[in-house]
């Protein structure tokens, strides 16, 4: 709900804050003190239009700031939205802002951070509702009216059977096209993946083998110069030359010279198994040395072979991937779907049936949660009309309208029609209104805006106050054309829905306003040559004053009106605790 908000610069308003409790809040005050520019600016607030118009005269921007806390039943859906966009911080609270500037831009915030307009809009749409004057309607709009239906019909149970049912007919069909692309397309396919497959197979790839070429292809490309280094090399050491004689020989003087320290110097014994080890080692290394000159050899065609298998390996790797066990995935993988479409027709054939059985199991669903939703809408329209009596206007008329599209593709009903469907069901919902006796049934979202549609949508609101979970409702002069009487009706139920939800109400009637948990003045004040708005919290005795000016002016009778209208309200309001 709404906790706190903050208007700085926007129309007439100059520096505003306002704390809110839950419950009813009313706001009074004269025509054109500023009561609708408040909720012109909570509208702003949640993405509705905004632009340089509504800045206060000489000020260069206008701001925008609420925080709102988030109630269990929105919750999951607020928090997730703002964990996909990383604007979570406090999963029981979210703060929102909207900078209007001279200039023509709009900055809008989440939590401190910039945001889009539309994410504004996203996020408003789950946590304030604003009905009247504005376009903000969340029950004029068509795609709410099944939602707000099945909530109220309690579908939640039906509707995630039939989803399951659905989603398996998707993943079904899904596999069922892609097989018959292919099978349109097999013969071209079969001739392209049987040679690609050939082509690999034909080459006999072994995973290793291009590291082993490489080698062998440098050791015979080099292997003059090879054999002229281990000549070299063994020269040295077991030969020798006349200038200088082999390394070996040398080596043993140094084995007999450390051999006769150690007899003479037993603590230097080690000295002498290092020298020997070291003799050793260099005895070995002549030996390798000589067996790897043995298998060195000068051979061009062995040489020739081996670019060519390094050529095939490389253009078969830019074919079919970047490495050989990718070129043989891939060969597995054309191989499987040579197997896929050699078989295609036997699971075409399996898959179209299993089509066919979901399909009447999905028609058998979709009808018991059509027939559960028929039966609530038949309670809806019946609830909603003893409301819209109670609210003065019992010729009014309200329908739910439940009606199936055709589709040949659809699913098949008992009576033999088939219909559209989707993962919500075959049913499309769509409330419909006749304000006045002798009007005929028309869409909601068709109707005139005003005090008829706001008492519409308190009539609904309380109805589905069960199924909505939007936390904030505003109503904006909802009293617009009613009397006295009908207002103390009104604000009944309107404390009646803040029992379960945050209502805000711009009223002129003293009956409606007298059921506010909450009651805020609203005046216009003129000083140094500019106008304010001003904003003050309402207790006794300065709530007596308040109702004794909206019943005329502050005499003696209408203070004693006022006082009794408000023991009325409040016993009223105790009447209805109780009885809950």
């Amino acid at each position: 709900m709404l906790t706190e908000l903050r208007i700085e610069n926007f129309a007439i308003i100059q520096d505003l804050e306002l704390n809110f409790s839950s419950g009813l809040t009313t706001f009074t005050g004269e025509t054109g003190a500023g009561k609708s520019i408040i909720l012109d600016a909570i509208e702003a607030l949640i993405g509705g239009r905004a632009d340089a118009t509504s800045i206060r005269s000489g000020a260069g921007k206008a701001v925008i700031e609420a925080v709102f806390r988030i109630p269990p039943a929105n919750r999951g859906v607020v928090t997730a939205i703002l964990e996909r966009e990383e604007l979570l911080d406090d999963p029981d609270e979210v703060s929102l802002s909207r900078e209007i500037r001279r200039e023509g831009r709009s900055v809008a915030r989440v939590n401190g951070r910039s945001v889009s307009v539309s994410l504004l809009r996203e996020l408003g749409a789950f946590l304030v509702d604003i009905h009247g004057q504005s376009e903000h309607l969340s029950l004029l709009n068509v795609r709410q009216h099944l939602n707000l239906l099945d909530r109220y019909a309690g579908t939640d149970a039906l509707l995630e059977d039939y989803r399951q049912v659905y989603h398996r007919l998707t993943a079904v069909r899904r596999e069922l096209e892609q097989l018959q692309r292919s099978e349109r397309d097999a013969e071209r396919r079969t001739d392209l993946l049987t040679f690609q497959v050939q082509e690999i197979e034909s080459a006999h790839l072994q995973p290793e083998e291009e590291d082993d070429l490489r080698l062998e292809r440098d050791r015979l490309a080099n292997a003059e110069s090879l054999a002229a280094l281990v000549q070299q090399s063994t020269q040295l050491l077991e030969e020798g030359s006349p200038e200088a004689p082999a390394i070996s020989d040398l080596l043993g003087e140094v084995v007999r010279a450390v051999r006769e320290l150690a007899r003479i110097d037993a603590s230097r014994q080690a000295l002498a198994d290092q020298v020997e080890l070291a003799s050793d080692t260099l005895v070995e290394l002549g030996r390798d040395l000589r067996d790897y000159q043995e298998q060195l050899e000068f051979n061009p065609r062995r040489l020739e072979q081996v670019e060519e298998r390094l050529d095939l390996l490389h253009n078969l790797k830019r074919k079919y991937g970047g490495s050989i066990p990718a070129v043989l995935a891939f060969a597995q993988g054309a191989r499987q779907e040579l197997d896929t479409i050699a078989h295609a027709s036997e699971r075409i054939a399996a898959l179209e049936e299993e089509t066919r059985h979901i399909l009447e199991d999905l028609a058998r669903r979709a009808q018991g949660l059509s027939r559960r939703r028929a039966q609530a809408a038949q309670t809806l329209a019946q609830g909603v009309e003893k409301e819209l009596m109670d609210l003065s206007m019992a010729g009014a008329r309200f329908r739910v309208d439940l009606r199936y599209e055709p589709d040949p593709r659809g699913v098949r009903l008992e009576d033999g029609q088939q219909v559209a469907f989707n993962d919500s069901g075959i049913d499309r919902v769509e409330f419909l209104i006749a304000p006045n006796p002798g009007e005929g049934l028309k869409p909601l979202a068709r109707i005139a805006s005003g005090g008829e549609t706001s008492r519409l949508m308190l009539a609904l609101k309380n109805v589905l106050a069960r199924a909505d979970h939007v936390p904030t409702l505003i109503f904006d002069e909802i009293d617009q054309g009613i009397s006295g009487r009908v207002g103390t009706m009104v604000g009944e139920k309107l404390w009646q829905l803040a029992r379960r939800h945050q209502v805000l109400c711009v009223t002129h009637l003293p009956q409606l306003a007298a059921f506010g948990d909450q009651h805020y003045r609203v005046r216009k004040l003129v000083n140094a040559g500019r106008t304010t708005t001003r904003v003050d919290s309402l207790d006794d005795p300065a709530r007596l004053d308040e109702l004794a000016l909206m019943m005329g002016n502050q005499s003696e009778a209408n203070r004693s009106a006022a006082g009794e209208t408000l023991q009325r309200a409040r016993q009223r309001s105790a009447e209805l605790t109780a009885r809950e």
